[in-house]
């Protein structure tokens, strides 16, 4: 509950949220910074002003409280959290003062994670726009076609397509046009692969300032300490370097090649504790959906102490730490000549800037 509202000129309000009481001091209608004001249905609003208009706040009203992104009428637009005087909670986009695009709601036992249209949820399954961070992860194959080689043109980089399999009622923009916000790399493969791209493309994250980390497609058929080590020895680690990714891609033949589920389990340990030793940061690992579904639970030290970056184009399934999704294999990126895989990062920007603040490579 709201103890009173502010006047113009009020100062030290006090206000009352579920969690406790909450003092501030401000006036209606600043100019910049931190003040108080009322929407067009009375309620009380903490906001975040920038040339007199507002951007972001807390709302509070008799159903219970919002927190983020709002239009300059004070409703919730963008990205931001409301929860519930019942307990109930979303976190997701907004517009208009409802739920709309990708969403996680949970209350009364129940768990709805994806689309929303005008405050309905419409499935399970992701949606794209421009508040996401979008990423992507490249190899040799992004300089290659045949026998053709490429170069990439790091100054032109945008988002320009997100592949074949999105379907447009996922595509909330008109049109696709967005930042690369991230770039992991193929560093290593087993124990003698190299990708000759590595130090040109790393070098060329650094210098435009796009957050990189490296990674390591793992074998089944060498020992895993020595493929930690060749990835240790060609790969730069500098501080605020994104965490090392172990990708793991075996078929059913090949780990039941090598001993079983439980035999790669043990060399996929091993790997991640020599990384995590010489890096200081836990890796993520990449998974498909299938590999979760049929193998993970057989590793719940894994599947509890790691986060993950998994390939499911369409739906969203797991029931692990998702990090990222790689949402499509047949993106396609100004500046980048063949097809690349695009990743989306799960959550948005506050998210992400805390991932870059407590995930990284310290």
């Amino acid at each position: 509950m709201v103890t009173r509202y502010a006047q113009e000129g009020d100062s030290n309000v006090a206000v009352y949220l579920p969690e406790g009481r909450l003092t501030l001091s401000g006036t209606l209608h600043p100019h910049q910074g931190k003040g108080l004001t009322r929407d067009a249905r009375g309620r009380i609003v903490i906001g975040r002003f920038q040339a007199d208009t507002l951007i972001s706040g807390v709302r509070i009203d008799s159903a219970g409280f919002y927190a983020g992104q709002m239009n300059r009428r004070g409703e919730a637009w963008g990205h931001g959290f409301y929860r519930a005087a019942d307990g109930t909670y979303f976190e997701g986009h907004w517009e208009h003062d409802q739920r709309e695009g990708f969403g996680m709601s949970v209350g009364r036992g129940h768990l709805s994670v994806g689309t929303w249209l005008r405050d309905q949820f419409r499935g399970e399954h992701m949606s794209y726009h421009s508040d996401r961070i979008y990423g992507i992860d490249i190899s040799r194959y992004q300089h290659e076609r045949g026998r053709r080689r490429y170069p990439i043109l790091w100054n032109r980089l945008r988002i320009s397509h997100l592949g074949r399999r999105i379907s447009q009622e996922q595509v909330i923009d008109a049109r696709v046009d967005y930042p690369v916000s991230f770039v992991y790399i193929k560093s290593t493969e087993g124990v003698t692969i190299e990708n000759q791209y590595y130090e040109e493309d790393e070098a060329a994250c650094r210098s435009h300032l796009i957050p990189v980390g490296a990674y390591h497609f793992f074998s089944t058929t060498t020992p895993p300490d020595e493929q930690a080590r060749h990835f240790l020895s060609y790969t730069h680690f500098r501080r605020g370097d994104l965490p090392p990714m172990l990708d793991i891609e075996p078929s059913d033949k090949q780990i039941e090649a090598m001993g079983g589920p439980l035999v790669l389990f043990d060399h996929m340990r091993t790997w991640l504790r020599i990384v995590e030793q010489a890096t200081h940061a836990r890796p993520l690992l990449y998974v498909n959906q299938r590999f979760v579904n049929t193998y993970l639970h057989l590793a719940p030290d894994l599947k509890e102490g790691y986060h993950f970056w998994i390939a499911r184009y369409g739906e969203y399934k797991p029931d692990i730490h998702l990090d990222i999704w790689q949402l499509s294999g047949d993106g396609r990126v100004q500046g980048i000549i063949p097809e690349c895989d695009l990743n989306v990062f799960n959550g948005y920007q506050g998210h992400w800037d805390e991932f870059l603040r407590t995930q990284t490579i310290p």
